[in-house]
């Protein structure tokens, strides 16, 4: 099988596309997940809708929002990133960016336009019915990527 296109997710918050969470896929069809520290800059004193983790979850078991940059960067530098395009990930991804001042060096798309033989809205419904089959979970990124690979390969395979 050829190389897998970078497909990426983003869990946030209720607040503004708060990265609380990310994935993305390697070319070969791995898939890289961590949890995200909040940055003080995002966190207000009635700052506590953070999903399904609280504040003490994320500063201990996640990564820095710098930390993952540099893993993205290492990763997928000027590279275009695929999404479920739920519209949440592109908002995270600037906010993950403009904590530091910097420029999102990568280009956010939505996945079905990577498919000529199949349209958006049945790639929408495909992608729901995959969830259901495989038993994830939406809002999870590490699923959403799991999913789109699996989708990928799927109408690869029909080629």
């Amino acid at each position: 099988m050829a190389d897998y296109p970078g497909f990426i997710a983003i869990e946030t918050g209720e607040d503004d596309g708060l990265p609380l969470a990310i994935a993305w896929s390697l070319p070969d069809g791995r898939i890289k997940q961590t949890l995200i520290q909040p940055d003080d800059s995002w966190i207000s004193e009635d700052t506590n809708v953070m999903g399904s983790y609280s504040i003490e979850e994320l500063e201990s078991l996640g990564v820095s929002p710098l930390d993952v940059i540099r893993e993205l960067e290492s990763d997928h530098f000027s590279a275009t990133l695929y999404t479920s395009d739920n519209g949440e990930d592109e908002a995270a991804l600037v906010r993950l960016f403009d904590t530091y001042g910097l420029d999102p060096f990568v280009e956010l798309a939505p996945a079905p336009v990577l498919y000529k033989v199949i349209s958006a809205s049945d790639w929408h419904r495909l992608r729901s019915e995959t969830f259901n089959d495989m038993g994830l979970e939406p809002m999870r990124p590490e699923h959403e990527i799991e999913v789109m690979l699996t989708i990928h390969k799927q109408l690869n395979e029909k080629d």
